[in-house]
């Protein structure tokens, strides 16, 4: 018998682009790195590369110290590889975070402090800038910066980016198991319902896809998810379950009964599977954007994809291949 835990659903805070307070003082005397998300309907069509390229003399200008620049849906491909980006940019004495999103009709800058673990950010609360482009947007960030002296002296002219070696991320991708997990009949496999506090994925808040959206539309996305899940898992699910609407640390969870974790994915198909330690599908299969569900066992922070791949573009489907596959 499945138990569900009704707990009132939990927001994380909408993101207002605008904004909030000032740039932190961090921003002028240590390094930034920046992480950039563009749509690709946008126009004139920019790779995130060139959209680097061409937002960097304006953190320069406004006081930065810009080290590196890498795509925001590579960071948080996975928990374990945002984990593994956080210990590569502590190690590298990181300060600051810049993020860059490139929607169809608009451009926004934002800054947080790094907050030195595996969150990257600590909250969507961030300040920020917005303009139709990144002259616009770049030219708001630099008269934003205009009163405070940068102590920020030998930076770099171009952008650079720097690659995340196999030394760095190879800890988290041998915790991959391309098998089911034991025991998922004795213990609950907890859910956390996206934009809740159970989440720990404020970066991907700043995706383009995601920016800006009301509060309204965030509730009316999470009921109807809420509902769909439920009635997949009622079909292909024996087992027990909890939702999770609020942060609970390892502890608590386990002291629930809770040691398993359903966890939710999205990137781009050959990325998601690289990044899992799998041989990548190439051409336009692996360039599709496609959604991959995996339970990690809390107990030893092993993470078990099933013993076929079965992402999709569609979430639904995806996680009906998954629970069908947990069969096996």
């Amino acid at each position: 018998m499945k138990y569900i835990c009704t707990a009132l659903l939990f927001f994380s805070a909408f993101i207002r682009v605008v904004a909030q307070g000032g740039l932190p003082t961090s921003f002028f005397d240590g390094k930034s790195v920046v992480l950039v998300s563009t749509d690709p309907g946008s126009r004139p069509a920019l790779s995130w590369q060139e959209l680097a390229d061409s937002v960097h003399i304006h953190l320069i200008e406004a006081g930065a110290d810009p080290i590196a620049y890498f795509e925001l849906e590579q960071v948080i491909l996975s928990e374990a590889r945002q984990a593994d980006f956080a210990k590569a940019f502590l190690q590298r004495q990181v300060k600051n975070v810049i993020l860059v999103t490139r929607k169809k009709e608009s451009l926004s800058i934002h800054v947080g402090a790094f907050s030195g673990d595996g969150k990257i950010v600590n909250s969507t609360a961030l300040f920020g800038v917005v303009g139709k482009n990144w002259n616009e947007a770049g030219s708001q960030l630099a008269e934003s910066g205009k009163s405070t002296r940068s102590k920020n002296l030998l930076v770099i002219d171009v952008a650079e980016f720097p690659q995340i070696s196999n030394q760095e991320t190879a800890q988290s991708e041998r915790k991959f198991f391309a098998r089911n997990p034991l025991n998922l009949e004795v213990f609950k496999l907890g859910i956390p319902l996206e934009g809740s506090s159970a989440e720990t994925g404020a970066l991907s808040y700043f995706r383009y896809d995601l920016l800006g959206k009301s509060q309204e539309v965030i509730l009316a996305e999470q009921t109807a998810q809420k509902t769909q899940i439920q009635g997949i898992f009622e079909n292909l699910y024996p087992h027990q379950i909890e939702w999770l609407t609020e942060a609970k640390t390892n502890d608590q969870l386990v002291r629930d009964r809770i040691q398993f974790l359903l966890v939710k994915v999205e990137g781009r198909q050959a990325d998601l599977m690289k990044s899992m330690g799998l041989e990548p599908i190439l051409g336009e299969e692996g360039s599709k954007t496609v959604v991959k569900y995996y339970i990690k066992l809390i107990v030893r922070d092993e993470l078990y994809l099933g013993p076929v791949w079965d992402a999709d573009s569609d979430w639904k489907v995806a996680l009906s291949n998954f629970l069908n596959n947990l069969k096996k």
